[in-house]
């Protein structure tokens, strides 16, 4: 039994999970299966912010390695 799936979320991961929601009203929004489909893929702050939430819930916030 893995440890992690007992324990509630922490704040990164909520965070995450809020930005993957709104990345998705995104595609939803403009009719896109995919951000790379769209003309604002490389300098899209969403999408930005989405990558840093994915960092951020991989490293707890701390800078440098990750825990996996």
């Amino acid at each position: 039994m893995q440890e992690t799936a007992s324990k509630s979320k922490d704040k990164f991961e909520v965070h995450l999970k809020e930005m993957l929601k709104k990345l998705q009203e995104c595609q939803v929004q403009n009719a896109l299966k995919t951000c790379s489909a769209c003309e604002h893929f490389l300098s899209c702050e969403l999408r930005s912010d989405y990558i840093k939430s994915v960092y951020n819930s991989m490293s707890k916030g701390d800078t440098g390695g990750f825990e996996f």
